[in-house]
């Protein structure tokens, strides 16, 4: 009985060897690694804003006005971002040229003005991946060319360049490996600037804030 176990064992060992042999080692195979955000980038965006600037004005003659501004921009960027395992963190800097404006009637004839005509900031950045996906959050600090006008009967206009803040959060895409689009929401305050008298108008002080939305194509190197 024993002698007939092991010529059994030994015959089902021989058939199974031809198997092995015909069907090698499958490998299993892995999942592709996951879109690195880590690198520099450089691109473009364009956008739309819309905000209010006070303007109010004293020295024997005080007045205070509001008007709404609106319109478009477009401007571009660079940027580094780093990724530690789903976190990415960096820098951006951005320059857009904008004609953002609005005016309001503060008495018949009297017209009082401001005209954003460009704006930039110097952000840092952090966000969270997942994949080709981005969502993060930037701030920073933010700069603009605004005027400021009156037309009653004569006219006046002078420009300051403003510094303030900014703050937002947006969603970027990898469509490849090199390409990436997005999407952003800006708040900007840039805070109260000073404009002296000049001829029949008084001097003033005028505070913008600023929000914009806007979509940008990126290029990573």
């Amino acid at each position: 009985m024993r002698r007939l176990m092991v010529a059994s064992a030994g015959f089902l060992a021989a058939l199974a060897v031809p198997a092995f042999a015909a069907d090698p080692t499958v490998e299993v195979p892995m999942t592709a690694p996951g879109f690195d955000w880590t690198g520099y980038y450089a691109g473009l965006q364009a956008g739309y804003g819309w905000g209010r600037s006070d303007i109010s004005g004293g020295a024997g003659a005080p007045f205070s006005v509001s008007p709404d501004i609106h319109g478009g921009f477009v401007g571009g960027h660079v940027a580094g971002l780093w990724q530690f395992d789903q976190a990415v963190l960096g820098g951006e800097a951005d320059l857009n040229y904008a004609s953002i404006d609005g005016t309001t009637e503060a008495e018949p004839g009297n017209i009082f003005g401001t005209n954003v005509k460009w704006f930039g900031s110097i952000n840092a950045k952090a966000g969270y991946a997942m994949d080709r996906l981005l969502v993060y959050g930037i701030g920073g600090i933010a700069f603009a060319g605004i005027e400021t006008s009156q037309a009653a009967g004569t006219a006046f206009d002078s420009s300051r360049t403003n510094v303030g803040w900014t703050v937002g959060a947006g969603v970027d895409y990898a469509l490849t490996d090199k390409f990436v689009v997005g999407a952003q929401y800006r708040y900007y305050d840039f805070g109260s600037e000073h404009y002296d008298a000049s001829g029949d108008f008084t001097e003033r002080d005028q505070d913008v804030k600023l929000n914009t939305v806007g979509i940008n194509l990126s290029y990573k190197f």
